[in-house]
């Protein structure tokens, strides 16, 4: 024994005879562990305190904690009161604290240049949502107001999304299809006196009859998303009331990522008619970008000329700004205001050109002044919206929160998320009884806002007051804007989520998984649909993550010379495996789904499958004893047979299996009967199984099941708190086990 250590884990019978050399003071034995040093025990003085003890935790009974929170959910007061209004109505505490020489030159400027660009792109996105484009203008003027009083983030801009304004348009579009509204209609009546009482098929204007009015093609488009979105702003209420934004977690970064892209390929498909003046309608069902571009070859004879040239020269003023703002952004102060001068220099142009006239280029049309009274939205659509409201909700939110918390951590402050989900979900729900469609957090003007010297939400307030003049004044002169420079106008607005294809080989490089999920979720999103995209993408991140864990990496562990340090011998040089001792680590949980893979890849890795070797073993006991017995006979001897099977069994390369739980963060009731069966497997075959480094969610779970036996008096042979005593325990548990047989 001279020169090795050995170390025992501390058993209830061994607990006072503990001991440690106290010729240094700076030596501490682990808790479980008998130092054996050269010479005798005699050497042995001083008894050692355990160093890890688990806490004694009382659980309070589930009906005292109910009651807990139900009375103080119940309690009112004076402070209470005030507390819970403030924090749903944020304004309350940062509004009187405004530094009105700080903040209100930043607030003022970042204000009017989104309110700016705003205009053109609340008008521009109505062509995606197929509605009238004043009510593009209605969204970003109440969602601001909205979110001003109710949020929680200073910079995020909340209004108008193009992603959010696809999804509304393939279900308005759909339900008009449905209703008998002919698509190919490039107008039809004005939204406001849509109550004619003809019906129309076949080119003949048609009207369904919707809350005891009659409804022609605008009125009913409008109805729809307005339905639609106080479908998805109550879904996202529930969840807020209910704290369910846990939800947003199973939206990975890069399946939002590649369902963005994709859903940006969809956008460009379906703007692309208005590019070249066709008048073809939106494709309905699956495969929206494959047929919609066989349907625009199939009539690109059919181009305007016209609205391509307007096109050409509205793209390329666009991205010619957009690549002078990138490159000299840090001389600029303030963003070019693009899109507004190529709205005013393209109207004019079509106004005094009489471009619609002369050569049947599309227009905007008549844009009405002022607002609408409110309306509670049709609950009768409602049951066939109640599942195309769901993925709006949850892509809404999820933009909202991830930007929000995105821009404080960048600015230094916190925001509430639950606070967030409260705020998107009025930012529906009340604007949907004034005909407006759903909203979400938009990262391009949230970057303007940013970049701008935004320091609260006061400029989302300035931004409404833009959006307001031009409701109250100015709409009516953007009647000549031609839709194709709208459009011009969207898919420019998409670079920046169309260039993350140039990202895939940085992906695929950082994470092949993360690369695939991207992929996956692109494609699906924009061969098949936006909506079975995300779903598409969600139910494939976690299949990867369930398949991560079937298939996790596992190593069998080397020692460090002559250190406490054990680590994956495929990975790291100069480890050297404990004598007669396999440590196996598993990179995962233990449960129901992937106990198989554990197994196999335990039994792979030492080489000793037990099942196995007991056959191997009996099937040699067998044929031993029958020679043994013929051989008995043949020389009249009956004692050489048990001889024969006593030398037959056969001494394995390793006495004892240590399990490296350090990676195994939880383990379910299956995955306890594995290490159970693992126990008496291998005890059978004469190989004591250890386990070290286990968490105390893994403890506990073992411990609920009685894995250690009645009051876990298995446990101090069996736990161990590192691996190196483990090993120690092994080599000499194995030494005494020896000693024992040579005296025998």
């Amino acid at each position: 024994m001279a020169g090795v250590a050995s170390c025992l884990l501390l058993s209830s019978s061994l607990g006072a005879q503990l001991t440690t050399i106290s010729t240094s003071p700076s030596l501490f034995l682990s808790p479980c562990c008998i130092l054996f040093l050269p010479g005798t025990m005699e050497e042995v003085t001083k008894v050692t305190p355990l160093l890890l003890e688990r806490r004694a935790r009382q659980r309070q009974p589930t009906v005292s904690v109910l009651k807990s929170k139900l009375k103080q959910g119940v309690t009112c007061s004076g402070p209470r009161v005030r507390s819970t209004l403030t924090g749903f109505f944020p304004v309350v505490r940062w509004l009187p604290k405004y530094k009105l020489r700080e903040y209100v030159w930043g607030d003022l400027m970042s204000g009017v240049i989104v309110g700016i660009i705003l205009v053109p792109q609340a008008i521009a996105y109505c062509l995606l949502a197929g509605v009238e484009p004043i009510y593009g203008l209605y969204t970003s003027f109440y969602a601001n107001i909205i979110y001003f009083l109710m949020g929680t983030s200073r910079h995020v801009s909340v209004g108008i999304f193009s992603l959010m304004s696809l999804m509304v348009g393939q279900v308005v579009d759909k339900e008009m299809f449905l209703a008998g509204f002919d698509l190919n209609e490039d107008s039809g009546p004005d939204a406001f006196n849509a109550t004619l009482g003809i019906n129309l098929t076949a080119g003949k204007l048609h009207s369904v009859e919707l809350m005891g009015l009659q409804c022609g093609k605008e009125c009913y488009s409008i109805t729809i998303a307005a339905a639609l979105t106080f479908l998805a702003g109550v879904y996202q209420l529930i969840m807020a009331v209910f704290r369910l934004g846990f939800v947003s977690v199973y939206l990975s970064s890069p399946m939002l990522d590649g369902f963005a892209t994709g859903a940006s390929f969809t956008i460009l498909t379906v703007q692309a008619k208005y590019l070249l003046g066709l008048k073809i309608p939106r494709h309905q069902g699956y495969g929206t970008v494959v047929v919609t571009w066989i349907n625009i070859f199939a009539n690109i004879h059919k181009t305007n000329l016209c609205d391509l040239i307007t096109s050409a020269i509205s793209i390329s003023v666009l991205v010619a700004g957009k690549e002078i703002q990138e490159r000299y952004k840090e001389r600029l102060k303030i963003p070019l205001p693009t899109e507004l001068i190529v709205v005013a220099g393209a109207t004019l142009a079509s106004h005094f050109g009489e471009l619609n006239s002369n050569y049947g280029s599309s227009v905007s049309g008549h844009i009405p002044t002022g607002f609408i009274a409110p309306q509670v939205p049709s609950f009768s659509l409602m049951p066939r919206l109640a599942l195309d409201a769901i993925p709006l909700a949850v892509i809404s939110f999820a933009f909202t929160v991830s930007l929000s918390e995105m821009f404080a951590k960048k600015n230094g402050y916190t925001v509430r998320p639950n606070q967030e989900m409260l705020a998107i979900s009025f930012c529906n729900i009340i604007p949907s009884f004034f005909r407006c469609f759903t909203t979400s957090a938009a990262l391009a003007k949230t970057m303007v806002k940013d970049s701008t010297g935004c320091q609260t939400q006061v400029s989302s307030l300035i931004s409404a007051l833009v959006v307001l003049l031009v409701v109250l004044y100015f709409a009516p002169f953007f009647y000549a804007l031609q839709k194709c420079v709208l459009a011009c106008i969207i898919i420019v607005s998409l670079r920046g989520a169309l260039r993350k294809f140039k990202d895939i080989p940085a992906k695929w490089r950082a994470s092949r998984n993360d690369g695939i999920v991207w992929l996956v979720t692109m494609s699906a999103t924009a061969l098949i649909s936006v909506e079975l995209g995300l779903l598409v993408g969600i139910v494939f991140s976690m299949i990867c993550i369930i398949f991560k864990t079937q298939n996790p990496k596992v190593s069998l562990l080397g020692r460090a010379n002559d250190t406490n340090l054990y680590e994956d011998m495929d990975e790291y040089k100069n480890l050297m495996p404990p004598p007669r001792v396999h440590v196996f680590r598993f990179q995962a949980p233990l449960y129901y789904a992937n106990k198989d893979s554990f197994l196999r890849s335990l039994y792979k890795a030492v080489g000793v499958e037990p099942f196995l070797e007991l056959t191997k073993r009996r099937k040699a006991e067998k044929k031993a004893k029958e020679m043994s017995s013929k051989q008995a006979k043949a020389n009249g001897d009956k004692n050489n047979g048990e001889v024969v099977i006593g030398l037959i069994q056969r001494e394995l390369d390793f006495h004892t299996m240590v399990l490296d739980c350090s990676a195994i963060p939880f383990i379910d009731s299956t995955g306890m009967a594995t290490f159970k069966g693992l126990v008496k497997e291998y005890k059978e075959i004469g190989v004591s199984t250890l386990f070290a480094n286990c968490n105390t969610s893994v403890i506990d779970t073992l411990q609920k099941g009685q894995f250690f036996g009645e009051n876990d008096k298995d446990m101090s042979s069996l736990l161990f708190h590192t691996v190196h005593a483990a090993v120690l325990h092994a080599n000499s548990t194995s030494a005494e086990s020896k000693s024992e047989d040579s005296v025998v």
